[in-house]
């Protein structure tokens, strides 16, 4: 299957990219772990079936040096031994948050309580905006069919900064 539509070469999604990008650089630049931030967006992207996404956080988190066990063990993370109970309460906002369809109460109260236990109020600030807009990334990568596999960390990074 071939992207249907390439939104890097487009100007108009070119613009909305780079103010987009800059909302993730608010994300990237907060106190929440980078690890956190790779693996619950990397969580949201594999609900979404969001291949562009997947590759990249995956890639992303490895170059950080996640290791290859926690990043294989992502998709199954309440039957695994190695997430901390802070990365399992990100994971589960992650799951509520881009679930908000198939559940009456959208995030639950125990999982917000585990949020807050574990995270500062900048920190929730940052992982309640990092599964919007891991979200939103998501839905405009499979609208447009974008194929996940060619990324690779960082080929970003100097465009939107």
């Amino acid at each position: 299957m071939d992207a249907r539509f390439n939104m890097f070469d487009n100007e108009i999604a070119a613009k909305f990219a780079k103010r987009f990008a800059g909302a993730g650089l608010v994300i990237q630049q907060s106190p929440l772990p980078k690890s956190t931030q790779e693996l619950t967006s990397l969580r949201a992207s594999q609900i979404n079936g969001c291949g562009w996404c997947v590759d990249m956080h995956t890639k992303e988190a490895a170059a950080a040096g996640e290791s290859p066990v926690r990043l294989n063990l992502v998709a199954t993370w309440r039957e695994a031994t190695v997430f901390t109970e802070a990365e399992r309460a990100a994971l589960a906002l992650a799951e509520e948050g881009t679930r908000l369809a198939d559940a009456h109460h959208g995030v639950s109260d125990e999982t917000w309580a585990q949020v807050r236990k574990h995270y500062d109020d900048d920190q929730t600030a940052a992982l309640v905006a990092l599964v919007a807009l891991i979200n939103a990334a998501n839905r405009l990568a499979v609208i447009v069919h974008q194929q996940g596999g060619s990324y690779e960390p960082g080929m970003f990074d100097a465009a939107f900064t």
